[in-house]
């Protein structure tokens, strides 16, 4: 079902991750993590889950929770398809995207 979603895509030269960010469109965190995808060039693609309907909404939270055993706050970003971020910490995003914290 996740993968069915109307993603947007934000270009950066650096393709070499695949990064999926889900975000609510008045999070001021979500737009950092944004700012700091495009900041260092990053392509992504991104979903406002504020602006989806509710039932799609509650199902794409359960799949992403039970695929990341983890809750889901916002941004929630999956990386790679192997690694979710919740939150956004700059720490553990520098650490992710091979920076150092």
């Amino acid at each position: 079902m996740l993968d069915t979603l109307e993603y947007l895509t934000v270009d950066g030269p650096d393709r070499s991750r695949d990064v999926i960010v889900y975000a609510l469109s008045t999070c001021g965190f979500c737009k950092r993590a944004m700012a700091f995808l495009e900041g260092r060039g990053f392509r992504y693609r991104y979903l406002y889950m504020d602006k989806i309907p509710f039932e799609t909404k509650a199902e794409a939270k359960k799949l992403l929770k039970e695929r990341w055993k983890m809750d889901v706050a916002f941004p929630f970003a999956v990386v790679d398809g192997k690694e979710a971020l919740v939150g956004f910490i700059e720490p553990d995003w520098k650490r992710v995207f091979g920076e150092q914290a």
